[in-house]
């Protein structure tokens, strides 16, 4: 047992020798194989030190456009700020409109802005609705010299020349009271006329005019005047504007009057730019019919008469301010402009002495004759 015992004890000893020799062995086995895994691991730590590298500059990367996204948010902000100041210009455009709406004159500015490129037709429309305008205002217009025949309405428009005719009406009646027909003034002494037509002005020039034409009558048309145009500008003193005086009041021939009123009128009205009499008959008659010429002669004249003065407009008291581009030009205070205003329209006489019953219906006055007062 012992002898056994013995033999068993060596050989647990040479096995513990054994295993205490092959423990190291294990050992460098177990380390070398844990060197072999770990080598990797080493390896591995660069790997995360390069993720890491590479992770910097992608943090940087990402930073980098949340920089330059700042930017964009002061640009955004930029674009964004005209929206914020977006009310200014609607108070802006407030302004104007209450500013207009107090101001009367303001209908007439923006209607009346002659448009220097104005068409054809709405120059034709603008100046048709003007004089139905003022045939509504001067319903009872006529000519304002007294007259009973073709043969007084053509001596009183001569002698109108550089006067009123107011004037000539009260002029007149002793003129032709004395000489009432061609004969008899063709016949007449000179100076006893010029002393008759000395009131009117340049009597003397008036008065070689009226004997002349009256000689004229007599021996070229039998004493009658004639009721043509070509005819007419043939007399001693008369011109178209004369000669249309008589075809449109006498004998009911449509014509138009430039006198002074109609061509300063129709100059402010935009309805031409000439200066010359015949030149400014002819653009203002192609704009209307031909029937209406006689009666738009007399409804330019009366408004140039009684409103639309040479030197201040009674622009405020205008009843075609809204459609004259030339307005502001007087004065626009409707309470000062009431007091330019001449005639009927300023409650005083007109210049006939023996006025047609329809003016005086609608309120017109007679003139008083020469000397009254």
């Amino acid at each position: 047992m012992g002898e056994q015992g013995s033999d068993g004890g060596r050989k647990t000893a040479k096995a513990a020798k054994t295993a205490a020799a092959g423990a190291p062995d294990a050992a460098r086995e177990a380390a070398s194989a844990s060197g072999k895994r770990a080598a990797p691991a080493r390896k591995a730590a660069p790997a995360r030190k390069a993720a890491g590298k590479k992770a910097a500059p992608g943090k940087k990367a990402a930073s980098a456009p949340a920089k330059k996204a700042a930017p964009s948010k002061k640009a955004s902000a930029k674009k964004a700020a005209p929206l914020k100041k977006a009310p200014a210009p609607k108070k802006q455009l407030v302004a104007p409109r209450k500013a207009t709406a107090s101001v009367p004159a303001a209908p007439a500015k923006t209607v009346a802005a002659h448009p220097r490129g104005e068409s054809r037709t709405a120059l034709v429309r603008r100046a048709r609705r003007i004089n139905r305008e003022l045939a509504e205002v001067y319903p009872y217009a006529h000519p304002e010299l007294d007259f009973d025949n073709p043969f007084q309405l053509v001596v009183a428009t001569v002698l109108s020349a550089q006067t009123t005719d107011l004037r000539v009406n009260q002029t007149t009646p002793a003129l032709f009271a004395k000489y009432p027909t061609p004969e008899d003034l063709a016949a007449a002494d000179p100076e006893e006329v010029e002393e008759i037509l000395r009131p009117t002005g340049f009597f003397r020039a008036k008065t070689k005019s009226v004997i002349g034409l009256s000689k004229a009558l007599v021996e070229q048309f039998g004493g009658e005047v004639p009721g043509r145009l070509e005819d007419l500008v043939k007399l001693p003193g008369v011109g178209r504007k004369t000669a249309f005086v008589v075809l449109g009041n006498a004998f009911g021939r449509p014509g138009i009057t430039v006198d002074t009123h109609f061509q300063r009128l129709v100059r402010r009205w935009k309805w031409t730019d000439e200066t010359d009499p015949d030149k400014i008959e002819a653009a203002v008659g192609a704009l209307f019919p031909k029937s209406d010429w006689t009666d738009l002669s007399h409804h330019v004249i009366w408004h140039g008469r009684r409103i639309c003065h040479a030197r201040k407009p009674a622009c405020g008291a205008c009843p075609i301010a809204p459609l004259c581009p030339a307005y502001g030009e007087g004065e626009t205070d409707p309470e000062k402009a009431k007091k330019l205003l001449k005639y009927e329209k300023a409650g005083q006489p007109g210049q006939r002495l023996k006025p047609p019953q329809a003016y005086l219906d609608a309120g017109g006055r007679a003139a008083p004759p020469l000397g009254a007062g």
